[in-house]
């Protein structure tokens, strides 16, 4: 993608353009992620910022594990122990 062009208007609000928001696969709504690095803002879809940290945590947990269900039975053996 080459550089684009978007707008600053009031309240702070950044006006993204069309094609940027069409690639990025944004609607109206969608909860984005911001970085700044040197001076530049980096603006992400959250669901690809969730995706790259799942996929890089997958990495560590051995297949057919779910961590969610783990720490659901953590939950449930401690409040038993109460």
């Amino acid at each position: 993608m080459n550089a684009e062009r978007g707008k600053l208007v009031s309240g702070g609000r950044l006006q993204i353009p069309s094609r940027v928001r069409r690639e990025l696969g944004l609607k109206d709504g969608d909860s984005v992620v911001m970085t700044l690095a040197e001076g530049e803002l980096r603006v992400r879809p959250l669901r690809d910022v969730v995706a790259a940290i799942q996929l890089r945590l997958r990495r560590h947990v051995p297949e057919g594990v779910s961590l969610s269900e783990e720490l659901i039975a953590d939950r449930r053996a401690e409040a038993a122990d109460d």
